[in-house]
C-alpha cells in the first residue's frame, strides 16, 4: 500500500475545484473560493488499523498541482558565505545546501547521534495514504488548522466584513492574523487545550493554538485600531501582557501552555519590529502591509500578471521580522541568524589554542573550515510562515509565487518524529540516557507526573540540530520516493513537497506519535521549549 494509494471503494462526487465529497461552507470573494469537505474523505492506515481522520480539512482551490502559466522568472542567488556569511545563512536557499551535509553523513549511517536504518525508509513511504484525487491535497499551511473539525472559520471570519471591505483589505487582515498565529504555534505543550468560545469544543496543540489567536485576533486583542479590531499593528503589539496572553489563551494551573512568557515577548518584540520597517509594513506597523510592498516591487511589476519572487518575500519575513527572535541566538559578525545553530555534524574549525581539540568529541575537529560552515541554519517559523502567508495571497488576490521550490521540509517535532517512530532513526545509547536524565530533572523542576517517559533536550542541544538537519533532507528523499511510488496515479504530475508535509508526514508524524505513545500523544523526543522553536 502506497503512502496515498488508491484503494477500491465506492465513487464518490467530485467536488467544484477537484476536491472529493461535500462542501459544507465556502467563500467567494472577488471570484475566490475556499472550500471545506467533510469528514471521512480520508482514511489513515497504520499497521494495518483502520482510523478515521479527527478532523476534515478545507480544501483549497490553489493547491501547487494547480497549473499556471508563468514566464520564466531569474532568481536571485543567495549571497557569497565567503563575502558574507550571515546573509548567506539567512537565506533560504542555504537550508537545504548546508542539511544536505548531514544527511550525506545519514546516508552513511554516520551521524553524531542517531544510527540509520535506510533498510526501514520503505515503512515510511508506505505508512499513510490518501484518497485520489491527488490534486485536491491543499499545500501545508496555517489555514488548514483554522478550519479543524470542518468549520471554515476564514470563511465565517470574512463573512462578518462589511461589503465595502475590499479584497485586498480582507488579505490583509488575513495576513495579519496568521503571522500572529504561526509566531505562536511553537509546541503548546501536553498538558494544555482550548474551549472555544464558538462552539465549547475542546482543541489541542496547533489546532488549539489555531483556534485560540483566532479568538484573540476577533476580540481585538492585537490591534491598536479602534475602528478596525480585525488586524494586527504595532500598537496593539506593544502593549499586550503576559497577564493578557495568558487569558486569551486560557493558560493557567494545570492547563499552563508551553512558554507563555517567550510567546508574549515575542509578540511585543514584533510590534517594535513592525515599527522599525515602514518600508514593508507601514506606518500603522501592519504585517498586511506587506502586500502593497509586494505588489508594487519592480520584479513583481515586470511581469502583466502578478508574480511575486519568492526571495522577496522571504526578505521581508527575515529582515523585517529579525528583531523579533531572542538575543541568545547563534549570531555571526553581530548578526543574528535566527533559526541557525552550532552542529558538530558540520565541517569544524580547529580551537586556536588547543589544535586538535573541539567542542564538539564527534566532529570534524581541525578541518580548517570557515565559522560559518559549522552552523545549520533551518528558520523552521519563518518558512511555515512563508507557506502559510502564500495562501491568501493565492486565493484573494489571485498572486502567484516563483520560487516555491526553494521551501523546505520543516524540521519540527512531527516530520522528524515520524522517522524516529518508524526505526530509520534511533537515538544512541549514550544520547538517550543523557535525554531520559534532562526528563527526569525536567519533571521534578516542573512537579510534572511523566506518564510516557521520553528523552527530552533543549532546542539548541545538538541532538537536535542534527535531528532537524537529517529530517530537512530525509524529507526531500521521501518525496522523491513518494512520486516514484505513485507514478501510475499522478499520471504524468507530481506531489510537492508542500503537499507531502500537509497529507503525508505532518499527520504522519502525529498518528504514529498517538499509536506509540497514546496516553501524551507525546513525539519520541521531546523538547524543553521556550515557546519560539518548534
Amino acid at each position: 500500500m502506497g503512502l496515498f494509494s488508491r484503494k477500491p471503494k465506492t465513487p464518490k462526487p467530485i467536488a467544484p475545484g477537484g476536491g472529493a465529497g461535500n462542501d459544507t461552507a465556502s467563500l467567494n470573494s472577488e471570484g475566490s473560493n475556499i472550500r471545506s469537505s467533510s469528514a471521512g474523505n480520508s482514511r489513515i492506515h497504520i499497521h494495518n488499523i483502520n482510523r478515521t481522520s479527527a478532523g476534515s480539512v478545507p480544501q483549497t482551490p490553489l493547491t501547487p498541482m494547480t497549473p499556471h502559466l508563468m514566464p520564466k522568472v531569474n532568481l536571485p542567488k543567495p549571497p557569497d558565505p565567503s563575502l558574507d556569511a550571515a546573509g548567506y545563512l539567512r537565506s533560504l536557499g542555504s537550508v537545504r545546501e548546508r542539511s544536505k551535509v548531514v544527511t550525506d553523513k545519514a546516508l552513511r549511517n554516520g551521524l553524531n547521534h542517531f544510527d540509520v536504518d535506510l533498510a526501514k525508509f520503505p515503512d515510511v513511504v508506505t505508512f499513510r495514504d490518501y484518497d485520489p484525487p491527488f490534486s485536491s491535497i491543499p499545500p501545508h499551511g496555517r489555514y488548514q488548522h483554522f478550519c479543524v473539525g470542518g468549520r471554515d472559520r476564514i470563511a465565517n471570519l470574512l463573512a462578518t466584513f462589511p461589503q465595502n471591505v475590499d479584497s485586498s483589505e480582507k488579505c490583509r487582515s488575513l495576513v495579519d492574523l496568521f503571522l500572529v498565529s504561526v509566531l505562536l504555534d511553537a509546541g503548546a505543550g501536553t498538558s494544555w487545550s482550548f474551549k472555544s468560545a464558538e462552539n465549547g469544543r475542546v482543541y489541542r496543540r496547533s489546532e488549539g493554538l489555531a483556534i485560540a489567536s483566532l479568538e484573540m485576533f476577533k476580540t481585538g486583542l492585537f490591534s491598536g485600531n479602534p475602528s478596525n479590531k480585525f488586524q494586527v499593528d504595532k500598537d496593539g503589539l506593544r502593549k499586550l501582557t503576559v497577564e493578557q496572553l495568558a487569558k486569551g489563551m486560557q493558560s493557567h494551573p494545570g492547563n499552563e501552555v508551553a512558554g507563555l512568557e517567550g510567546r508574549a515577548q515575542l509578540l511585543i518584540r514584533l510590534g517594535d519590529a513592525l515599527e522599525s520597517k515602514p518600508e514593508f509594513f507601514g506606518d500603522d506597523g501592519r504585517p498586511g502591509n506587506m502586500i502593497d510592498y509586494l505588489l508594487a516591487h519592480p520584479t513583481t511589476q515586470a511581469s502583466s500578471t502578478p508574480i511575486v519572487v519568492l526571495p522577496v518575500l522571504w526578505n521581508v519575513l527575515m529582515s523585517g521580522l529579525g528583531p523579533i527572535w531572542p538575543p541568545s541566538r547563534t549570531a555571526i559578525d553581530g548578526i543574528s541568524l535566527g533559526d541557525a545553530w552550532p552542529c558538530s555534524s558540520m565541517p569544524q574549525q580547529a580551537p586556536p589554542t588547543s589544535p586538535g581539540l573541539s567542542p564538539f568529541p564527534n566532529s570534524q575537529a581541525g578541518s580548517g573550515a570557515a565559522a560559518w560552515e559549522s552552523i545549520l541554519p533551518f528558520h523552521k517559523l519563518t518558512q511555515w510562515l512563508t507557506y502559510s502567508v502564500m495562501q491568501p495571497m493565492q486565493n484573494l488576490l489571485k498572486i502567484h509565487f516563483a520560487g516555491t521550490e526553494l521551501l523546505t521540509g520543516l524540521p519540527e517535532y512531527r516530520n522528524g518524529g515520524l522517522f524516529i517512530d518508524l526505526g530509520v532513526l534511533t537515538l544512541k545509547h549514550d544520547d538517550l540516557e543523557r535525554g531520559l536524565q534532562n526528563y527526569n530533572d525536567y519533571c521534578r523542576r516542573t512537579s510534572t507526573k511523566g506518564v510516557e517517559v521520553a528523552p527530552m533536550f533543549e532546542p539548541s542541544d545538538d541532538v537536535i540540530v542534527e535531528w532537524r538537519g537529517v529530517t530537512v533532507g530525509f524529507l526531500d528523499k521521501l518525496l522523491v520516493e513518494v512520486n516514484k511510488a505513485l507514478k501510475r496515479e499522478l499520471n504524468g504530475g507530481e506531489l510537492t513537497l508542500a503537499q507531502l508535509l500537509e497529507a503525508g508526514s505532518w499527520k504522519g508524524g502525529r498518528e504514529i506519535a498517538e499509536v506509540s505513545r497514546p496516553n501524551t500523544k507525546e513525539p519520541p523526543i521531546l523538547i524543553d521549549s521556550d515557546g519560539t522553536v518548534f
